[in-house]
């Protein structure tokens, strides 16, 4: 069998599917079958308006916790607090492991290092002359 090397400059998700499906297969052999489990954390307004919240996703027993935003108006409230906290306790519930996070320096790495995150890693200059941090939480069960 030849193999090339072909370069697709529009990428469809049928080929990223195609590239997905064997890296089911191997890591399904490695950990076992993978469930992910999406979440969210909905802050709404008094017209249900969603202003906010947390999205993440459980995969193999830690919650990856892809989106935080917290209204402008509510900064400095505890609001975000508020969501981390349930976030772990949903996590909890679901019997995770941990929680692990990125986030870039001018948003909010202070904030979770407040919440007992502890960083494991970053990549300078992403953004260019900005740093992208990466935390995580090992849970303990309540």
């Amino acid at each position: 069998m030849t193999l090339r090397i072909e370069r697709s400059l529009d990428p469809t998700n049928e080929e990223r599917e195609a590239i997905l499906a064997p890296l089911r297969i191997y890591n399904t052999q490695q950990a076992g079958p993978a469930r992910p489990e999406p979440v969210a954390l909905l802050v709404r307004d008094d017209n249900s308006e969603i202003l906010g919240g947390l999205y993440g996703r459980v995969f193999y027993q830690w919650l990856f916790i892809e989106l935080l935003s917290v209204p402008e108006q509510a900064r400095g409230q505890g609001l975000g607090t508020n969501l981390m906290e349930m976030a772990e306790e949903l996590a909890r519930e679901k019997e995770c492991v941990g929680i692990w996070l990125d986030t870039f320096g001018f948003q909010a790495p202070e904030f979770y290092k407040k919440l007992g995150y502890s960083e494991f890693g970053h990549i300078a200059d992403y953004p260019p002359g900005h740093t992208r941090h990466f935390f995580q939480k090992r849970l303990t069960l309540a």
